[in-house]
C-alpha cells in the first residue's frame, strides 16, 4: 500500500509481538535495572539463544545499553515518540482483560464535560 512519503515516519521499534519489542517493553518497565540475558530469557519466556542476538539488534538501533553481562533500555536514545509508545503498550498490557478492556463502550454515558462548562 502506498504511503504519503513527507508524512510517512517509521518506528524505530520492532514490530508488536516480537522478541524485541517484547525485552523493550520489560526494561522500559525497569528503566533503572539491568538484567543478564539468562534473567531475560526466563522472565519472558524467549529462547536464551535468541535473546542474546536481539539485544545486540536492540543495541545497534540505540535502543538498549550494557556494561558488562547487565542490559537495561536506553532511555536518553528513546525519542519521545518510542518511549511513548513503549509506555502505552506496557500500560495496555498491564490492564488488558479489565472491565474497560472488555467494555470498549464504557465512556459512551458519561457526561460532555465540555458543553457543561461552556453553559457556565
Amino acid at each position: 500500500m502506498p504511503v504519503d512519503f513527507e508524512q510517512y515516519h517509521p518506528s524505530d521499534l520492532p514490530n508488536e509481538g516480537t522478541n524485541g519489542r517484547r525485552i523493550l517493553e520489560y526494561l522500559a518497565q525497569h528503566p533503572d535495572l539491568g538484567f543478564t540475558p539468562s534473567e531475560l530469557a526466563n522472565e519472558l519466556d524467549i529462547p536464551r539463544g535468541s535473546v542474546g542476538t536481539t539485544l545486540s539488534r536492540l543495541e545497534e538501533r540505540g535502543l538498549v545499553r550494557h556494561k558488562g553481562e547487565y542490559w537495561a533500555i536506553n532511555i536518553e536514545a528513546c525519542d519521545a515518540q518510542s518511549a511513548s509508545e513503549i509506555g502505552l503498550q506496557a500500560v495496555a498490557d498491564q490492564f488488558e482483560g479489565d472491565h474497560y478492556d472488555e467494555n470498549p463502550d464504557w465512556d459512551a454515558s458519561l457526561p460532555d464535560v465540555d458543553a457543561e462548562t461552556s453553559n457556565e
